[in-house]
């Protein structure tokens, strides 16, 4: 079966500025696929790629089996888009939103009213069709948005930071949607910047400065794409310690995890009694010290370094 979305050496310019550089990954059909990298990596560029709105400089791109550049038109048919910003009109009430994009997307009269009404169930907006959308608090807005995108039933949902600013409830919740497009057979490819949300993706690709520098399973990127260990250190004040771990030579990345320091180097369980002892000199109180397994965000700062 062909994958939902390929690129192969996907490249954009912008006169002497590459924005998307040599991207080449595969989204199997029927995953749930996350496309991670801060802000200005490339994220939104290779969307516009996909769905035809940008040209690509060199390289390929396909959706649904159909060619990004000439077959813009097919793959509007077969893919909702949910903008990184609110792109529903504020203006309009819950329904009229849903009217404008059924027509656009060209929702059968026939089909119409029975998608309407599965959209606004899954989002829980019942009753709320007169309600002005502009009213909506941010998640509510959300949902909204990723129900005008399925509105026509799409193979594949593409969600450029589709939880960015929504509390954690909401975007919790959020997820619990996307879960369910995806057990109903959809494809998702989803952008984020936060790591817990990459932790329920299938499949992810981490991109940066335009290009990717990690990709697979949550699992085997943690396991097998790691550049040095991980020591977590329990000390603290955490405000001393910090400055004293990031002068000590040999140590590759020093970041704060809540109320403990990971520190990522090269066979770092060799380092610990001299790391132990430039804490102890400042003042610093140690509990714990454990090499542990790599986070994501371990993997993404240690794959940019």
């Amino acid at each position: 079966m062909t994958a939902a979305v390929v690129t192969q050496a996907l490249t954009k310019r912008f006169d002497r500025f590459t924005a998307v550089d040599g991207v080449t990954f595969s989204v199997p059909r029927g995953a749930i696929f996350g496309f991670l990298g801060p802000n200005g990596s490339g994220k939104t560029t290779t969307i516009r790629m996909l769905l035809g709105l940008l040209k690509p400089t060199s390289g390929t791109a396909t959706v649904a089996g159909y060619d990004c550049v000439r077959q813009t038109a097919e793959i509007r048919r077969r893919a909702g888009y949910m903008s990184q910003r609110f792109s529903l009109y504020n203006d309009l009430t819950v329904g009229e939103n849903l009217n404008f994009y059924g027509r656009t997307y060209g929702v059968p009269r026939s089909r119409f009213a029975e998608r309407k009404a599965a959209v606004l169930q899954m989002a829980g907006l019942q009753g709320r069709e007169r309600e002005l959308t502009g009213n909506l608090a941010g998640g509510w807005k959300q949902r909204l948005a990723l129900g005008a995108a399925i509105l026509h039933e799409p193979e594949i949902v593409i969600l450029d930071e589709p939880t960015a600013g929504v509390d954690p409830v909401s975007r919790r919740q959020f997820w619990e949607l996307l879960y369910g497009l995806a057990q109903g057979g959809a494809t998702i490819f989803v952008t984020t910047h936060y790591m817990d949300e990459a932790e329920q993706c299938q499949q992810l690709a981490f991109i940066h400065r335009g290009r990717i520098i990690a990709e697979g399973s949550p699992a085997e990127i943690k396991a097998g794409q790691m550049r040095g260990e991980v020591l977590e250190i329990e000390c603290r004040p955490t405000e001393v310690a910090l400055p004293v771990l990031k002068g000590l030579e040999g140590l590759d990345e020093i970041a704060l995890y809540g109320t403990r320091i990971h520190v990522v180097a090269d066979r770092v369980a060799e380092q610990m009694p001299r790391i132990g002892q430039a804490l102890a000199a400042a003042g610093v109180t140690t509990g714990e010290m454990l090499v542990i397994p790599p986070s994501l965000e371990d993997v993404f700062i240690s794959r940019i370094r």
